[in-house]
């Protein structure tokens, strides 16, 4: 009989570096601190834990599924490879005009983004393909080869090729391509229409740029984690989280690296929609906190929803606009700097201000007693008796309360004749309240009334200050899953083998052709599913079809989904009426009088996986009473109480416990305030709910 094979989940955040090995025997998982100079350092420290702990070798890990944020912060810290653009000649500052559109109409100093390249490394060609893809200026092969020499003597270590309507006829980039590859055979070239074959250049040319900029980068550290990682005995296929949600190769991640952009919070975002699944839940708020930044996502019918425009690196107070637009499949969340290493500090009007900075890992929080002398929200969580300065970690990071309280007086107690406590107490109401607040904005972007979800909470640092959220939001019950601290990494492994092909071909609707239409979907589906294959040869796929559409004369489309009967024979009515009715519930009201017309085509293959089994409902048990106790400060009453305090792996399927409490694990701890009671439910699952009236009484009888 053979042995059993073991599936290793590696998440790389700001803060930990979280592990997870999945066997027949379950999940075994560990944090460890980011090593930012090497990451595979951290990621082979947490390969051993995993293995010693579970009593398994190296040798037995089949597959490692990785997600980094390591694209992102790249793009964001401006460290990437020397990289030139070549587009099409009137076209060299399209990345720097930007779009009409101010983020901020009424700041008469806004002060826009610096481009991801100087216009001096912005090159041009007397070339030109109109919206159809005809040619209208034929490309001179001798300019190209002119060009190629002027990116030689700069010292070029990447290029980005975006030239007009590419995405309608990818001629002239090939022949660049061509070109650049036998006269420069050790850079580099990325195509926009590879990358990002969509229309709209502002945006294709910075996701082509950002590309290039970040691919030399990502393959170097891509090769170096395969080799390290077979020098420790886990010689497997190494597999990424992308940011839609599924999972490329290694090699694939190494030629679209920007397809890694938010893969940790991806794989987020499929583990709160498994959690939803397995427990029958059709609304889910799902809220990732780490060491840096906070997710939210909003999960309908058990599946996140997803865009085709992610911003990265957003200057000016998180605004929409501010950042570098990203064209490529990506799950629809709002991020925040709001982390367990987020740095607080006191504004000029003498208000408390949180994240973006952070203080990662190196040096971490004050309390890490890692020479950190500014106050994060960790301090703030273990002043306030959210966290066991003995038990941080599973034990392996010891944390000092008396630095944690020595920096919040000095960065904010001082300046508002504040104690450290009261300092604490403001800091988790302002980094609280952000999230709240761009939970609220999220929900309405979106036309959803969060009173009527459930939130499921995960991250380190998520069930620490979710039930707080669900207080400010008027959510009345949050899951916290088993795994939460390393939810991400879980994601991983439950992600399917996925790439989702696009293509602009612009269509109205009066001109739609069946045959024509099939053929694209045909060619498209061909184009995903080969992706595919080169993960898994043999699995199953399926394949999910959507077009973006909008009334003639508007600015941006709404996705509207294709059902595979349409895609094998499409019709024109019936597409017409699922965006009438898509648009609808967006808008409240369809446009009369204005064509409909399609300017993205879009088909996502993917693997198929077992559904998740349904949880059955509890059985109330006994109440449960934590042995050991300790003071928690409750934000809603202003006041500490005394918190009980319970392992979770001391509490049965069923056991009832009544808040103030802290439900303590390795990798997190559960925070219930007064107003919250929780449940554990079958798979282990802690439902912390808002209790009634009618649940009181029955509570009495238990």
């Amino acid at each position: 009989m053979p042995e059993p094979l073991y599936r290793l989940g590696v998440d790389i955040g700001g803060t930990f570096t979280d592990v997870v090995l999945e066997g027949p025997e379950g999940l075994t998982s560990t944090k460890v601190l980011t090593t930012y100079a090497a990451p595979e350092e951290a990621i082979v420290e947490g390969l051993h834990r995993v293995c010693d702990l579970a009593g398994v070798e190296p040798g037995r890990i089949s597959q490692v599924i990785h997600g980094t944020t390591l694209a992102t912060n790249a793009l964001i810290e401006r460290r990437g490879a020397k990289t030139a653009l070549v587009t099409t000649e009137g076209f060299r500052d399209v990345i720097e005009m930007r779009t009409e559109s101010r983020f901020e109409q009424y700041d008469l100093n806004l002060v826009l983004p610096e481009p991801l390249l100087p216009r001096n490394r912005r090159y041009t060609l007397r070339e030109r393909m109109d919206a159809d893809g005809g040619v209208l200026i034929p490309l001179d092969r001798a300019e190209v080869a002119a060009l190629a020499e002027r990116l030689h003597a700069g010292g070029y270590d990447s290029v980005a090729v975006g030239l007009l309507h590419a995405y309608a006829n990818d001629a002239h980039e090939r022949m660049v391509a061509e070109v650049l590859a036998e006269k420069l055979p050790g850079v580099d070239v990325s195509l926009s229409s590879e990358v990002s074959p969509q229309m709209r250049e502002y945006e294709r040319f910075n996701t082509t740029i950002a590309n290039a900029y970040i691919r030399p980068l990502m393959a170097s550290y891509l090769g170096r984690l395969k080799d390290r990682l077979a020098h420790e005995g886990a010689a497997c296929p190494v597999f990424l989280m992308h940011s839609g949600g599924g999972i490329l190769s290694l090699e694939m991640a190494a030629r679209f690296p920007v397809r890694l952009v938010e893969s940790g919070p991806a794989g987020g975002a499929i583990f709160a929609a498994e959690i939803a699944a397995r427990h029958g839940l059709d609304r889910v708020l799902s809220f990732d906190m780490g060491g840096t930044t906070a997710k939210i996502c909003l999960i309908r019918d058990m599946a996140p929803k997803t865009a085709r425009v992610f911003e990265v690196a957003r200057s000016y107070r998180f605004k929409k606009g501010s950042g570098m637009p990203i064209s490529i499949p990506v799950i629809d969340m709002v991020e925040i700097g709001a982390g367990g290493g987020s740095l607080a500090s006191v504004d000029a009007m003498n208000q408390i201000r949180v994240g973006p900075e952070s203080a990662g890992s190196e040096p971490g929080p004050a309390c890490y007693g890692r020479d950190g002398t500014r106050p994060a929200v960790t301090d703030a969580d273990l002043v306030l008796g959210k966290l066991d300065p003995a038990n941080f970690a599973g034990g392996s990071i010891a944390l000092h309360p008396d630095r944690a309280e020595a920096a919040l007086q000095t960065e904010i107690g001082e300046t508002l004749e504040m104690d450290a406590l009261e300092a604490a107490y403001g800091l988790a109401e302002v980094v609280d309240e952000n999230m709240a607040n761009a939970a609220r904005v999220h929900a309405v972007e979106n036309g959803e009334d969060l009173s009527r979800y459930t939130m499921i909470a995960f991250g380190g640092a998520a069930p620490l200050h979710a039930a707080r959220l669900c207080e400010k939001l008027g959510v009345s019950r949050c899951l916290v899953p088993q795994g939460a601290g390393v939810g991400s990494a879980i994601g991983f492994l439950r992600a399917p083998f996925s790439f989702e092909a696009n293509r602009s071909v612009f269509t109205r609707m009066r001109d739609f052709d069946s045959e024509t239409v099939k053929a694209l979907f045909a060619e498209l589906r061909e184009e995903a599913e080969s992706f595919v294959r080169t993960c898994d040869a043999t699995a199953p796929i399926e394949a999910e079809a959507k077009v973006f559409m909008r009334y003639a004369g508007q600015g941006w489309e709404i996705p509207v989904p294709v059902p595979p009967k349409d895609m094998a024979a499409p019709d024109a009515d019936r597409l017409l009426s699922r965006f009438e009715a898509e648009y609808t519930a967006l808008f409240g009201r369809t446009v009369e009088g204005l064509e409909a017309e399609i300017t993205v085509w879009s088909v996502n293959a993917f693997t198929t996986r077992p559904a998740a089994r349904r949880v059955p409902a509890p059985t109330r048990g006994a109440r449960v009473t934590g042995e050991a106790s300790r003071p928690l400060f409750d934000p809603a009453r202003g006041e500490r109480l005394t918190a009980q305090v319970l392992p979770r792996a001391d509490l049965p399927a069923g056991a009832l416990v009544t808040g103030p409490a802290l439900i303590t694990e390795d990798e997190t701890t559960v925070v219930v305030p007064a107003s919250r009671e929780v449940i554990a439910l079958p798979d282990g699952t802690l439902d912390v709910y808002l209790p009634q009236p009618a649940d009181q009484k029955d509570a009495a009888h238990v």
